[in-house]
Formats: C-alpha cells, sequence, structure tokens
C-alpha cells in the first residue's frame, strides 16, 4: 500500500508552518495510523531527516493524547474513534492523507502535530475532584445511587479531554469538555458539597483560557470520540444559573 502524507511541519510555537508530502510505501491495511506514522519516522531517520513529531501513549482509545485532523476532520473519517485506533483500512492505495494539528487559539502548537492542551488540566484543577474524606473503600451499597443517574454519570466520566471538541467547534469552545467534567461529579452524591462551587470556577477558568462561546451546532458531539451528548451544556447552563441564584 502506498500513500502520500501530506503533513504540518512546525519547529516551535513562534515559527511558521508548512505542508510537507511524504510518498511512503510498504504499508498495510492492517497497520493502525499510529503504526504509519511510525514507518514514516523510521525512513526519515535513515534519511537523516528531522521526525514528524506528535502526541501519544495508551494507543487503545483511552488517554486522549493521539488527536490530529486527518483530511479536515477530527480523528480521521470514522465516527467515535481516536486517531490511534483508526487503520489504513480506512484508506485506499493511492490516497493522499493530509494530518493537521489541532487547530485553537487555546491549543498554541508546540511541534508538528503536537499542541498544548495545559488549559483543559487548569480548567480541572478549579473543581473535577471531591473533598470528602473517602478513607477505605466502602461497602458498595451504602450510597444509594438510581441507575439512571449514575449511568448519567458515567456517561459524562468517559470524556478523555482529547481537545476535538474544541478543535472542531467554529468558535473554538471548550463547553462539552468542561460540561462532561461538572456533570459527572454534580450528579453523584459525592460531589454535592461543591456543585455550586465547581461550576462557577470551572467555567470561569474556561473563559479566562481563551476559549469561544458555545453556540450549539453540535459539531462537537459528532466529532467527540466517546459521542458525550450536548445535552451535557444544556445541563451545565442550568447548574450555572442555579449557582448564580444560590448565591
Amino acid at each position: 500500500m502506498k500513500v502520500t502524507f501530506k503533513i504540518w511541519r512546525q519547529e516551535g510555537p513562534d515559527d511558521i508552518g508548512a505542508i510537507r508530502d511524504y510518498e511512503v510505501d510498504g504499508l498495510t491495511e492492517d497497520m493502525s495510523f499510529l503504526e504509519a506514522l511510525d514507518h514514516l519516522n523510521e525512513l526519515l531517520v535513515l534519511k537523516n531527516e528531522k521526525v514528524i513529531a506528535y502526541e501519544h501513549d495508551c494507543r487503545e482509545g483511552i488517554c486522549g493524547q493521539c488527536g490530529v485532523f486527518i483530511n479536515g476532520r477530527a480523528h480521521g473519517p470514522n465516527d467515535n474513534m481516536t486517531t490511534c485506533q483508526l487503520h489504513m483500512r480506512s484508506f485506499n492505495d493511492g490516497d493522499a492523507i493530509v494530518v493537521e494539528p489541532w487547530r485553537a487559539a487555546s491549543f498554541p502548537v508546540i511541534k508538528d502535530l503536537i499542541v498544548d492542551r495545559s488549559a483543559f488540566d487548569r480548567i480541572i484543577e478549579q473543581g473535577a475532584y471531591i473533598t470528602a474524606k473517602t478513607g477505605t473503600a466502602p461497602e458498595a451499597n451504602a450510597i444509594l445511587i438510581p441507575k439512571e443517574i449514575s449511568d448519567n454519570a458515567m456517561d459524562a466520566a468517559a470524556c478523555i479531554g482529547c481537545g476535538a471538541c474544541v478543535a472542531t467547534c467554529k468558535n473554538s469552545s471548550a463547553a462539552l469538555f468542561t460540561a462532561a467534567k461538572i456533570n459527572h461529579f454534580n450528579r453523584l452524591p459525592q460531589g454535592k458539597a461543591e456543585e455550586h462551587k465547581r461550576v462557577k470556577e470551572m467555567t470561569y477558568q474556561m473563559e479566562i483560557e481563551g476559549f469561544g462561546s458555545c453556540t450549539f451546532t453540535g459539531a462537537c458531539e459528532i466529532e467527540c470520540p466517546e459521542g458525550i451528548s450536548i445535552n451535557n451544556i444544556a445541563e451545565m447552563n442550568a447548574r450555572y444559573t442555579k449557582s448564580k441564584l444560590l448565591g
């Protein structure tokens, strides 16, 4: 299998980047997309050229580090899939594949396909935790939680913080990410003590990080590899209004 990778190369945050073409042969349909990039980097090493910088860790769709735009779509052509889960069978022999980093002012490019997503970390620091003393693990049925609430909380907790929602949104909004983190805790009894403080401080941090406003286009939901619903944003907005009214 032979393809042409058109990859964004940028030496550093202050440098001017550009798309460079790389013709790569010897690929197979069973290779993951990241394995194809690994193969390309091996070829570049043999040519004494600089390898392409890109993020990855688990390669199992869990850590959220591998996100890039592939042919103009976050994580590639398939729904509910991270870049590391994408395989070359999703492309055809002879294809040209454009690979770019996330595009958002709050996610500045570090190098090539790697962006700085530490803004997410700072949002999490403002409330994505509980202060209740947990001690040893309690008996499973000590706190009764209706299944619907438990399921909804875990659906929000599925967010892996990859940043596809921000990169895809025309406003570069982080509302889906922030809402998922807030609702995960606020829906459960353990998170009730800080629920109003949490929603105010996390949304404030989201604002000062420079993310845009949500206009409910729904692009974030479509491109989220975990399929997290934009209903979470509506719930976050309602919680924010309630927190302001209650002081």
